[in-house]
């Protein structure tokens, strides 16, 4: 970290720059803050070389965009940048994102101040990107992202600031005519072998990152350079280091076989069955490291703004201590390879060489055609695999990695009296900070590196306060970016390079090619025996027996419900669709259903939906209009009926809400006085109407509710002779809301008539507190942080269950003798109905706090599916047993839409249908 330069920008949209927190390949990092509100950011600023190239240029907004929809859990949010200055005609247009500050440390400059971290971090680290991937996976995407300098230990666990070969890249540089290479730190191998990469290359780079937190080395760095890359892809990784424990799980990530790793579900369930999150609970960082993240963020809240010009001069004029010799970089060349030649090895000292490719050259994939250099076209350049030497001596690493490279001490053997060595030369003096506390010496610093955390001054990564890593980073993913079609006149291709080089330590070796984005799975080329059975864990949700995405095309679903076990009927804002139950296939669409209501079951034969101006029957085999009763007709003596939303339903009967508004005349004025005006009244009723018989049952008046005026109901309860109902609070008029003192009432209507025979309030129930009954006459509400049951006729409180602090109860679900729980910390239970003796409570594992999860028990009542915003929680209704997690990030189009709808579960039979957005699975439940 050090004071911003004269030619860094002072000014982010809303933001304050206030000062350097590091540079990267690809981008420079500023602490900055809103001076208004007093919030934190990490500002992720392109470098202004690589921004005028069109390929960087898109990349780096793609993988903004991915930020967004992978948002939450270990993932950063990104922040509102606020107002943005106008970018003058001649300048191009800068390139940055903003995300809020989390105080961590990279994971290589871990290891560097405390060592290999023992096994329960090791566990929560590997079960927390497991999970990220797993969603990045779930979506048909590949990562690419994994680096020990892209992986930060914040206080309450990791956090994956990369997200594809951008973001983890060990070099990047813009080269004429629109090409840009960039130079990755990691190989798996199926890209030695050129192959193409899939979702398993993640899985193997995982295990080993996660060999590297075990032991502070990687498992393929012993012996000769030159065969690095014939170790990665035949040698048996060396994890005798590694805890037992972890060993075999490792292992299999480090299969050569993509087809023998294992999902990143599975290594998340097998990491920590109760999830990252519940396993970091109460802390998860050894004490050295806490201190550190702690000093960290203390440091960084002392950032004072500076002054236009400040200590530029003076930082660039401090005289730097000159590196030590074994650190010094050599002159870095990344080469094109003709196609009727090798590219000779360098001479044998430490400075990069070409490495020998073990596959041939054609079979690296590629994007088809030539790309137009003018464009920015991704195009690949053959011959640049490189690797580091590994020999005895320090390395002398390429210049573009030399401040990501692992420091020799880290696996050099180290004298007894040795001390640890001088830092790099630094690219400008670090910034003057108040001086925080003294971080203890740990005596049992052996682990090379930068000495124990000092105090003294902000923690840096391996190469110094300059280099990269030297503290959290905005979370910045990159997805596949699709290029624009190429141009057949072009004569040159935009080459995008992507060669291996030594980040981190986390491979010190090189390999072939690998293509830039690559989402799909690597195929075969030879003749292999089939893949074993992968082992099916507690906590990795069962593969789904179909999935169905919602066609780009036309808008996001409105509604959905599952019809006679046999159709998921999605209506939207242009039309209802069927989907089969048994193949998940789309089976017709009908415009006539645009913007209808959920799809109700008419008699055996028939799917009803609401639409807004008429009710439909619509055949289920291929969704023509049977029956159709607008509203005009079947409710002639309401003109211009406005149906508000289904109320609820029971066998045939659908209960709704409508409301017209009609003139009311003034009344005659008294003698010598004008008549006043007319005025128009909003007229509101509550329905009963048999969907079967195609008739209205019954109506009923109600007042009116907030403008446009229909009151929203809900029935919380149906009982032989009457039905119970609140009204949404959203929909209450202002003179309700004052009546009511803050207090939520519940009404009840004959079964028959639909006369209104009472209306009562429960303790201290809100008017938006959760409430639902049963048919036994009692009632279920939240009051307060607790759950309270009440009898429904007399309001008589018969029992109560407490909540946990700060949260608060969402609608419970009953299911014979239990009713299930959920609440807004995340706690999903069970208590008995009769005496609301808690059975059992679980959480889902969700950091953080939202609304409480939604609650959806499978067709035998077995099975228990908590949904919300982020995850999919499924658990055994009985017993709460944690059987599996679920979570996907929506479209993988990084043009998509980002994605912010909450996850919904609709069960039927043995199978439970979850949706978010436009995507649809089917999972087999009990």
């Amino acid at each position: 970290m050090e004071a911003l330069r004269q030619d860094d920008p002072r000014r982010f949209g809303r933001f304050t720059a206030l000062a350097r927190f590091d540079e990267g390949a690809s981008a420079v990092r500023y602490v900055a803050r809103d001076l208004a509100s007093g919030e934190s950011a990490l500002i992720t600023a392109a470098r202004p070389e690589l921004a005028a190239v069109p390929v960087f240029s898109r990349r780096f907004q793609a993988e903004a965009r991915t930020a967004e929809r992978l948002a939450g859990g270990w993932v950063a949010p990104s922040l509102d940048p606020g107002d943005t200055a106008e970018t003058p005609a001649d300048e191009a247009e800068p390139l940055w994102t903003a995300a809020g500050y989390v105080p961590a440390l990279p994971l290589a400059e871990a290891i560097s101040i405390a060592g290999p971290l023992p096994e329960r971090a090791l566990r929560i680290l590997g079960a927390g990107i497991a999970e990220i991937l797993s969603r990045v996976h779930a979506a048909g995407s590949v990562l690419q992202g994994l680096a020990p300098g892209t992986v930060l230990l914040a206080a309450d666990g990791p956090r994956l600031t990369a997200f594809g070969p951008l973001g983890a890249a060990a070099s990047a540089e813009a080269r004429p005519g629109g090409q840009l290479s960039v130079r990755l730190g990691y190989l798996t191998p199926e890209q030695i072998e050129g192959k193409e990469v899939s979702a398993a290359s993640d899985l193997f780079v995982l295990g080993l990152l996660l060999a590297y937190a075990a032991t502070g080395t990687t498992p393929f760095t012993e012996g000769p350079a030159e065969e690095a890359t014939r170790r990665i892809a035949e040698d048996e990784p060396e994890l005798d280091a590694v805890p037992e424990e972890l060993r075999e799980l490792i292992a299999n990530c480090l299969a050569k076989d993509p087809d023998q790793r294992p999902t990143a579900g599975t290594v998340a369930a097998e990491l920590a069955l109760e999830g990252a999150a519940g396993l970091a609970r109460g802390g998860w960082l050894p004490e050295p490291l806490a201190a550190a993240v702690a000093d960290q963020e203390a440091r960084v809240l002392a950032l004072e703004v500076p002054e236009e010009g400040e200590a530029t001069a003076e930082a660039e004029e401090t005289d730097a201590p000159p590196a030590p010799e074994d650190a010094r970089p050599a002159d870095p060349r990344t080469l094109r390879e003709p196609e009727d030649a090798r590219t000779a090895p360098e001479p044998e000292d430490s400075r990069p060489v070409d490495a020998p490719a073990l596959g041939k050259p054609a079979d690296v994939a590629a994007p088809s055609g030539d790309a137009d250099p003018g464009n920015g076209d991704i195009g690949e350049d053959r011959g640049t695999t490189r690797f580091l030497n590994t020999g005895p001596r320090p390395p002398q690493n390429d210049r573009p990695t030399t401040q990501l490279a692992l420091p020799h001490e880290l696996t050099a053997p180290r004298a007894p009296d040795a001390l640890p060595a001088a830092p790099p030369a630094q690219p400008a003096a670090p910034l003057a900070l108040p001086a925080g506390p003294v971080a203890p010496q740990q005596p049992g610093h052996t682990h090379g590196g930068p000495a124990p955390y000092p105090a003294a001054a902000l923690p840096a990564g391996p190469a110094g306060p300059g280099g990269p890593g030297g503290g959290p980073m905005v979370s910045l993913p990159l997805p596949p970016a699709p290029a624009p079609a190429p141009d057949p006149a072009a004569s040159r291709r935009t080459l995008l390079t992507i060669a291996a080089a030594a980040v981190g330590g986390l491979i010190v070796g090189g390999g072939s090619v690998a293509a830039l984005g690559s989402g799909g799975t690597a195929e075969a080329t030879d003749d292999k025996p089939a893949p074993k059975p992968r082992r099916t864990l507690p906590g990795q949700a069962p593969e789904p027996r179909w999935i169905y995405a919602h066609p780009a095309s036309e808008s996001s679903p409105l509604t959905t419900a599952l019809w006679q076990d046999k159709l998921l009927v999605v209506t939207s804002e242009s039309q209802a669709s069927a989907v089969d139950l048994r193949t998940g296939k789309r089976l017709w669409q009908r415009a006539d259903g645009a913007k209808g209501q959920a799809a109700l079951a008419a008699g055996a034969d028939l799917v009803f939906v609401a639409s807004p101006t008429e009710f439909l029957w619509l055949s289920p085999k291929n969704g023509k209009v049977v029956h159709r009763v607008r509203y005009t007709e079947a409710f002639e003596d309401l003109p211009g009926l406005t149906v508000g939303r289904l109320a609820g339903s029971s066998g045939p009967v659908i209960w709704f809400t409508g409301s017209h508004t009609v003139v009311e005349k003034a009344p005659k004025p008294k003698k010598g006085k004008k008549r006043g005006k007319d005025k128009e009244v909003v007229e509101a009723y509550f329905f009963a109407y048999d969907i079967v018989q195609r008739k209205e049952l019954w109506r009923t008046s109600v007042p009116a509710g907030r403008d446009p005026g229909t009151p929203a109901f809900r029935v919380v309860a149906e009982r032989s002779a009457d039905v119970l109902v609140r009204q949404d609070a959203a929909s209450l008029t202002a003179a309700e809301v004052k009546k009511a003192k803050g207090k939520g009432s519940v009404r009840s209507f004959d079964q028959k008539t639909g006369k209104l025979l009472w209306a009562k309030q429960y303790g201290a129930a809100s008017l938006e507190a959760a409430t639902t009954g049963d048919e036994d006459g009692a009632l279920y509400a939240a009051v307060g942080q607790d759950l309270q049951a009440f009898e429904a006729d007399s309001t008589k409180p018969l029992w109560r269950v407490e909540g946990s602090e700060d949260s608060w109860f969402g609608t419970p679900l009953i299911a014979g003798p239990l009713i299930h729980t959920t609440e807004r910390s995340r706690l999903v239970g069970a208590v008995e109905r009769e005496s609301g003796r808690l059975v059992w409570r679980r959480s889902t594992e969700v950091p953080g706090t939202g609304p409480a999860p939604s609650l959806t028990l499978s067709g035998s009542e077995k099975t228990l599916i908590a949904a919300d915003a982020v995850q999919v929680t499924v658990f055994a209704a009985a017993d709460g047993e944690r059987l599996w997690k679920f979570q996907d990030i929506g479209s993988a189009d990084p043009k998509g839409e980002t994605v912010r709808a909450s996850y919904r579960a609709l069960a039927f039979g043995e199978t439970v249908v979850v949706q978010r957005d436009r995507s649809f699975y089917a999972f087999p439940v009990a």
